[in-house]
């Protein structure tokens, strides 16, 4: 089970984008990629179809891996950790201790 979800606020540790932040669009948990809204922009060459008649070149996020990102916590990276509230597994923020969903 991965410690990001989407939707998730992240900041990204290391790398060319280090200390960027940005929403979580999407998890590939098999690979343990995120793919983060502005981070990592890729330009992607492609062929005109039926739904984009003018192709080109077009400017997307590419996945980068989940080592590399931290969740934001009220305005902080921390650590996210998993404890059983009841009869729920939930997520924690290491630093607070409080739940985050």
């Amino acid at each position: 089970m991965l410690k990001i979800k989407k939707g998730d606020t992240v900041r990204v540790i290391a790398g060319k984008e280090k200390d960027k932040e940005g929403k979580v669009i999407a998890v590939d948990a098999k690979r343990s990629r995120v793919t983060v809204e502005g981070i990592n922009m890729i330009k992607k060459h492609t062929k005109p179809t039926m739904a984009n008649q003018a192709g080109g070149i077009v400017e997307q996020e590419a996945p980068i891996h989940i080592s590399n990102v931290m969740y934001v916590h009220k305005g902080k990276p921390t650590r996210v950790g998993f404890k059983m509230d009841g009869d729920r597994k939930v997520r924690f923020a290491k630093s607070t201790g409080e739940v985050i969903d």
